[in-house]
Formats: C-alpha cells, sequence, structure tokens
C-alpha cells in the first residue's frame, strides 16, 4: 500500500534563525499530531546541514541538482554532494525550473537519471500550464513529460521515485485544480508508468492548503502533495501532513 507523502519546497526564502525555528514548530507539530505521512524539508542549498542537523521525523531533500556529475560546472551542485549532506530525495523539473531557467524535458531527464545513479530519490514534477489546459493539452503535455524520463532506458525507472503533478496555472496562484481534475491526471499518470504505476507515490502540487488537503488525499490516486507556500507555515504545513491520518 503506498504511504501519503508531503513534500515542502521551502523555495528561495528563509535564513538560518528561521530554519532552525521552523524546523523546531514542525517537528514538535508532527509529534504531538502523531502524523502518518512521509515528511521531506526541500530548504535552499546553504541551509541543507542546518536543516540535516534539526530533523525529527521527517527526511531531507533538495530543490534541484546538475544533470553533471561532477567538474567544472560553477554554481552547480551534484547528486553526491546532495548525499554527502543528508539528502534522500532531490525535485526534479519543477516548473519554476522550466518556465524561468528554461529547463526542457530533455534536461529534466538528464537530471532524473543523474539522481537515481547516485542513489537519490528524484521528484519528478510535470504539468501543464493554463493555455496548455485551456487547448486541452493537458494530458498531452504530461505524457511528453513523463516519456522523455521512459525513453532513457534506465533500469528500474519508476523504482524507488516520486511523479509530483504541479499545474502550473495552480501555483503560487491561489487557484487549485479540483480533486476531480487531480484525480483525473494523476490516474493518467499512474497509467503511464506502466506496471510500476501500482507502487508509485504521485503527488499533488498546487497551492495546497490545510483547507483542501483532506480531500485531495481522499483521491484513491493522489498519494499526497509538495507544498510551496504553506511550507512556511508551520502550523499550516502541519495540519496537511496530519490530513493523511
Amino acid at each position: 500500500m503506498r504511504k501519503t507523502l508531503v513534500a515542502a519546497n521551502w523555495k528561495m526564502h528563509g535564513t538560518k534563525a528561521f530554519a532552525v525555528e521552523l524546523l523546531e514548530k514542525l517537528n514538535s507539530g508532527l509529534e504531538s499530531g502523531k502524523c502518518s505521512a512521509q515528511v521531506v524539508i526541500c530548504p535552499p542549498y546553504p541551509y541543507l546541514g542546518v536543516v540535516a542537523d534539526k530533523m525529527g521525523q521527517a527526511e531531507l531533500g533538495a530543490q534541484n541538482l546538475s544533470e553533471q556529475p561532477s567538474g567544472a560546472y560553477t554554481g552547480e551542485v551534484s547528486a553526491e554532494m546532495l548525499l554527502d549532506c543528508g539528502a534522500r530525495y532531490a525535485i526534479i523539473g519543477h516548473s519554476e525550473r522550466r518556465s524561468l531557467y528554461g529547463e526542457g524535458n530533455e534536461l529534466v531527464a538528464a537530471k532524473y537519471a543523474a539522481a537515481k545513479a547516485a542513489g537519490l530519490i528524484p521528484i519528478l514534477c510535470v504539468g501543464e500550464s493554463l493555455e496548455e489546459r485551456e487547448a486541452g493539452k493537458t494530458l498531452q503535455i504530461v505524457a511528453e513529460q513523463i516519456q522523455a524520463v521512459i525513453a532513457l532506458g534506465l533500469p528500474e525507472t519508476w523504482q524507488n521515485a516520486v511523479v509530483a503533478y504541479e499545474p502550473v496555472w495552480a501555483i503560487g496562484t491561489g487557484k487549485t485544480a479540483t480533486p476531480e481534475q487531480a484525480q483525473e491526471v494523476h490516474q493518467f499518470i499512474r497509467q503511464q508508468l506502466g506496471e510500476a504505476g501500482g507502487a508509485t507515490q504521485i503527488l499533488y502540487g498546487g497551492s495546497v492548503k490545510a483547507a483542501n488537503a483532506e480531500e485531495l488525499f481522499a483521491k484513491p490516486d493522489i498519494d499526497g502533495a509538495l507544498v510551496g507556500g504553506a511550507s512556511l507555515k508551520a502550523d499550516e504545513f502541519t495540519k496537511i501532513c496530519c490530513a493523511a491520518n
């Protein structure tokens, strides 16, 4: 049975003091709430060590990584470095990386392969823009993003991996796909993954809040959430995690 997973993407927010305070409150909230979900915290790179030292029941993740194992790539961070810092997960192909930094399907697939090769668990993000949804291209776009990874022919492509459906039009906008809309795409993703689909955790990301988490998690193919802004508020994020109960 797939366990609910809730991942926090802090994006480019916070300071060392903020990270320590947030983790202390979060650890307390998760423990007192006896939350049953797996929890992953993805802070900015400079605070990986700080967060690693303060983790309670949560696990450490990174927001991105290089597709290269090492070399003269100024400003980049490799999968091996992330593992060395204690990370177990890495977000791959977040919509902000795709839209703001031009990461296409081929590069995202290469990063996915780098994470897998190093032993990190990738959280592969897929999803469509508002224009693509209105044009009826949602499933086509999602399929293309997933097929780019499948085309690499990796051994056990979807073993020890997570997929996150994040409709771009719902990220940071306050808009949320209805549970029915999200379920439709999650079910489609599971089909795209083939035999591994039944065991792979598929998360929803897009303005997830305590108010809508329980309804989303109740859908049969939604296994948790990739949370942005709400993950910066300990009480709100704790409630999202405990919605899995």
